[in-house]
C-alpha cells in the first residue's frame, strides 16, 4: 500500500459527496467496507449503493468483518485502545488477502474523519509498521446535517460552543462558559441528566437521509417526546445515529 485514503461521505445522502470525494474513490485501487451485523447491515449497504454509483470496474470492494470492543476492558481509554488495535489489524489482514492490486487504499468515513472519528488514530497505528501516504478528504458532519435540517445556526452572533458527547454530559453537566452545545455519541439521551429550565434542544436521528426524524422545543417538553421517538426508531430500523444541540434561551 502507497497510498491511504479517508474519504468523508456525509450523513447518508448519497448527494452528500463532494466532486473530490467521488474523483478520490474512483482513483482507489480497492475501498474496505466495514461490516457491522445484522442490525447496522444499512450502512454497509448505504457504502456499497455510493460505489455501485460512482466507481468503475476498476476499484474493487471487500467487505471486512468490524470487531466490537471488549465491555470487560477498563478503563474506557483502554478499551477503545484495544479496539482500535483490533480495527487496524482487519484492515491490514483485509488488504493481505486481497488478490489484485493495492497500491492505494480507500475507506468510506461517515460524516466527517475529524469530528468524533478514529479513522485517522487507526491509520496511526498502520504507520508504525507500514509507510504510506495519507490522503484526508472532508464530508459533510452530522452537525451540519441537523442545523440545516432545522434551519438554524450552530452558534449565536460572535458567541463560541462545544461539541461534546453524551458520556462527558453525563458527568460533567452543561459545560460552562458557553450557551451552546452540540452533543454526539449518545446513546442514553443525556440530556435527561440536566435541569432543563432555560434550555432548548434541536434533535435529529437519520440526519440526511429518508427516514430523517427532527423535533425541537423547551428541553422540559421536548425531551420526553425525543426520549418515545428515539427508542421507536431504533426498535423500527435496529440502529439509530441521532444529535441534538442544546441552547440557554435568553435571559
Amino acid at each position: 500500500m502507497d497510498d491511504l485514503v479517508l474519504i468523508g461521505i456525509g450523513t447518508g445522502n448519497p448527494e452528500h459527496l463532494t466532486l473530490q470525494a467521488i474523483r478520490e474513490m474512483r482513483a482507489c485501487d480497492l475501498i474496505l467496507v466495514p461490516l457491522k451485523g445484522e442490525e447496522k447491515a444499512e450502512l454497509a449497504a448505504l457504502r456499497d449503493t455510493l460505489c455501485e454509483t460512482y466507481l468503475t470496474e476498476a476499484t474493487a470492494i471487500v467487505h471486512f468483518a468490524m470487531p466490537v470492543r471488549d465491555p470487560a476492558i477498563t478503563p474506557y481509554r483502554a478499551r477503545v485502545d484495544a479496539w482500535h488495535d483490533a480495527i487496524a489489524a482487519r484492515w491490514m489482514a483485509a488488504i493481505a488477502a486481497h488478490p489484485g492490486p493495492t497500491d492505494r487504499v480507500g475507506l468510506l468515513v461517515w460524516g466527517d474523519p475529524s469530528l468524533y472519528d478514529s479513522t485517522m488514530r487507526i491509520a496511526e497505528r498502520l504507520a508504525r509498521t507500514q509507510t504510506f501516504r495519507l490522503t484526508v478528504v472532508p464530508g459533510i458532519t452530522s452537525l451540519q446535517g441537523l442545523t440545516a435540517a432545522h434551519a438554524i445556526p450552530v452558534n449565536e452572533i460572535g458567541a463560541p460552543f462545544t461539541v461534546t458527547t453524551g458520556r462527558k454530559l453525563r458527568e460533567d453537566g452543561f459545560p460552562a462558559g458557553v450557551d451552546t452545545v452540540a452533543v454526539m455519541l449518545d446513546g442514553e439521551c443525556s440530556f435527561q441528566a440536566l435541569a432543563p429550565d432555560g434550555l432548548s434542544i434541536w434533535w435529529g436521528a437519520y440526519v440526511g437521509m429518508p427516514q430523517e426524524i427532527t423535533l425541537a422545543g423547551p428541553l422540559a417538553e421536548t425531551g420526553p417526546a425525543i426520549v418515545e421517538a428515539r427508542a421507536e426508531a431504533r426498535a423500527h430500523h435496529g440502529w439509530i445515529m441521532d444529535i441534538y444541540l442544546l441552547r440557554r434561551q435568553p435571559r
